[in-house]
């Protein structure tokens, strides 16, 4: 089957799905759920994720130079999909969601405190990148749910971090598959 090059993205799935939370400069939180995320360094420590380049996240970022990726795992869906709303500019969508601000321990972003791990990140890099912006972060600060990562490994079956098909659809982990 010829697929539409416009839709090529969709068989790209499932992605993992965080949630960007960012601070304005007047001190209103803000998050947004992205799925278009990847880790793009290791040594320095570097994340990445598009937008939107006039999503209130991009324009918050642009003004502090900082953010927290969260990941968020099934039990906070229905509030990650209330964060993905178009609110004005200066309402908190974390306050909307329902969800607990938790300070950060190296930026002003706050933490999500019901998600599984926080990375929080600095401004290292914006590169326009067609119709989005993307946006790479240096991770200063990481922590994880200690259920969620033991003896160096981190497992998805007691994650079960949110993956992204497409629109409203979600799946988890499943089967573990091993390459021998």
């Amino acid at each position: 089957m010829k697929l539409n090059p416009s839709k090529w993205y969709k068989v790209l799935a499932p992605r993992p799905v965080v949630l960007v939370s960012t601070v304005s400069p007047g001190g209103v939180s803000n998050a947004a759920p992205f799925s278009f995320v990847m880790p793009v360094s290791i040594d320095p420590p570097l994340i990445a994720f598009a937008s939107d380049p006039d999503h209130d996240t991009v324009r918050n970022i642009k003004k502090t130079r900082e953010f927290v990726v969260n990941i968020p795992a099934k039990g906070i869906l229905k509030k990650l999909w209330i964060c993905r709303e178009s609110f004005p500019y200066g309402v908190s969508e974390i306050d909307r969601a329902g969800l607990t601000e938790q300070p950060s321990l190296r930026v002003k972003p706050a933490r999500i405190k019901e998600c599984i791990a926080h990375f929080e990140c600095r401004l290292f890099r914006q590169q326009r990148a067609g119709d989005h912006l993307l946006v790479i972060g240096k991770v200063v600060e990481a922590a994880v749910d200690d259920r969620c990562f033991r003896r160096g490994k981190y497992g998805l079956k007691k994650a079960l971090p949110l993956l992204h098909v497409g629109g409203e659809e979600f799946v988890l982990p499943g089967k573990m598959l091993k390459a021998k």
